[in-house]
């Protein structure tokens, strides 16, 4: 490990300074450096040297630098990239603040209406880079920064390439790669194209663990999640929070549909039924009883006053 960092030091000296490890995936570490030319702090992710070697310097250079063409307040941009000493990195800007998967580690839970919103935001980015043809494909809480409280999203691009080149669950050292908590069914089933509704799909999946506070499907190993994500029933959400409606729950749930075509055709159709219907289809959803209560009231106060009326008069 000693080595690894000498020699990535060594690689970067006349560009990053690296001052100290951030974290750490299946597939990149991150490190915090500081920008030598525009001195200015990033963050510098760097491939494992396994994937690295896997994947070629000319496929992710081609990959990562889709992010370079979706400029958009919620995604976070792309500063550099490229290949160095056999290292293949990525440069982002430092976002000061944390990531929602640190944020629900501490707090397990989200209050209800800030859930929705950094879900919203979320659903704004992805529906920006769907338009222009880009699936992130890894949408979960490691990869949503909260940056003043809203939400960036990181590491567009770099999930496809890694997956396409040594598979998605394994690489010849047996490292998996991919969050099986929040991946899609046709994800599970290394479906050879997916689209945007799989970044619904794992959107949903985050959106129910703030809720939650643990994702739809658990287990106590990467196979037995993924047969939730294919075959099972996802745990009603009321049930473990009672504050979330029946109109967030039911879209939740049709963003969690095993079947893609099942589910909302884009993100931004997701983030407005999160918010819930408007005010006059909010009343036009009411249950048949309560609108057949309010005519049997109505009738009942007009016969109340048709009677007075009658008495009036006979009075008179």
């Amino acid at each position: 490990m000693l080595e690894l960092r000498t020699s990535l030091e060594a690689a970067f000296a006349d560009i990053y300074v690296i001052v100290r490890e951030l974290g750490r995936g299946g597939a990149a570490t991150v490190y915090l450096a500081r920008d030598i030319k525009h001195d200015r702090i990033v963050a510098l992710k760097v491939l494992r040297p396994e994937v690295a070697a896997s994947l070629g310097p000319e496929r992710f250079l081609r990959e990562i630098s889709l992010t370079a063409h979706l400029p958009h307040p919620h995604i976070l941009p792309l500063y550099d990239s490229g290949e160095r000493a056999g290292f293949l990195y990525y440069t982002m800007p430092f976002v000061e603040g944390e990531s929602l998967r640190q944020r629900l580690s501490r707090e397990g839970q989200l209050p209800v209406a800030e859930a929705l919103r950094i879900g919203a935001e979320v659903a704004d980015a992805l529906g920006h880079a769907h338009k222009h043809g880009v699936v992130h494909r890894d949408i979960k809480p490691g990869n949503i920064l909260l940056e003043a409280g809203h939400a960036v999203l990181a590491d567009f691009g770099v999930a496809k390439a890694v997956r396409s080149s040594i598979g998605m669950h394994a690489s010849s050292s047996g490292m998996v790669v991919g969050t099986p908590a929040y991946m899609s069914p046709e994800q599970a089933a290394a479906a050879p194209q997916v689209d945007g509704r799989a970044d619904v799909y794992s959107l949903g999946c985050v959106v129910y663990e703030m809720l939650a506070g643990v994702p739809p499907f658990t287990g106590p190993s990467v196979q037995a999640i993924l047969a939730g994500h294919a075959t099972g029933q996802v745990p009603p959400l009321r049930t473990l929070r009672s504050a979330v409606t029946r109109d967030m729950e039911s879209a939740i749930a049709k963003a969690l549909a095993k079947v893609p075509a099942d589910r909302y055709a884009s993100a931004e159709d997701f983030a407005r039924a999160l918010q819930g219907p408007p005010s006059g289809a909010a009343a036009a959803s009411h249950p048949r009883w309560a609108r057949l209560l309010v005519v049997v009231v109505l009738l009942v106060v007009l016969a109340y006053v048709a009677f007075l009326l009658v008495r009036w008069f006979q009075g008179g």
